[in-house]
């Protein structure tokens, strides 16, 4: 698996040491809307890992340590000494900073991600879009083409109209980290992450 140019460059020979060292099949991905890679195992088979194939090199390569620290913790506490672990418990937890530690520097992130990304390694959580601040740093990265004409939910005015996944919604309330919308056509209410990126009406 070549990770060009899917990573930052100086990043490449430490993607090709993990996928070595953890021994796990590697597949890029088409873009999913719930998730931004995963880790999948199957009795007698190499342990795999995907990866969206639309990020940007930073979020790709935070995603791929991810999954990565995800095979660790199976590798650990798998098979003959299975144990119960939480998928992002403490065992993940830290792995994934054990495992991001030799990339975090500023030869290969950008000062404006890497206050976030450091911050947010003391204490990861399941999903980098769970800390707002480093979700926007690395959003500013990202191929703005398809970006056109759209914005953070968060930023839209209580009573807004939006379009969502195909759907007309109406924006109400901040709920922590997401908010409380309307379906305009079934009158049904949703929570929808308040860093999806909708298209106003």
């Amino acid at each position: 698996m070549s990770f060009e140019p899917h990573v930052p460059h100086l990043a490449y020979a430490y993607c090709r040491e993990l996928h070595r060292q953890y021994k796990f099949d590697f597949y890029l991905s088409r873009p999913r809307r719930s998730r931004l890679g995963d880790f999948t195992t199957k009795p007698g088979f190499t342990p795999r890992i995907t990866v969206n194939v639309n990020l940007n090199p930073y979020n790709f390569l935070i995603t791929y340590i991810h999954e990565v620290a995800h095979c660790s913790v199976y590798r650990q506490f798998g098979g003959l000494r299975r144990k119960k672990v939480a998928p992002h418990g403490l065992e993940w937890k830290r792995e994934f900073t054990r495992l991001l530690h030799p990339v975090m520097n500023e030869e290969i992130f950008p000062a404006d991600i890497l206050q976030p990304l450091l911050r947010y390694a003391i204490n990861p959580k399941a999903s980098t879009g769970a800390d707002h601040v480093l979700y926007n740093a690395l959003k500013k990265y990202d191929d703005q083409s398809f970006q056109l004409n759209k914005v953070a939910l968060l930023h839209l005015i209580e009573g807004t109209s939006f379009v969502f996944q195909n759907r007309l919604f109406t924006r109400g309330t901040l709920r922590r980290t997401r908010v409380l919308c309307t379906d305009k056509v079934s009158q049904r209410r949703y929570t929808i992450p308040a860093h999806a990126l909708v298209e106003v009406c």
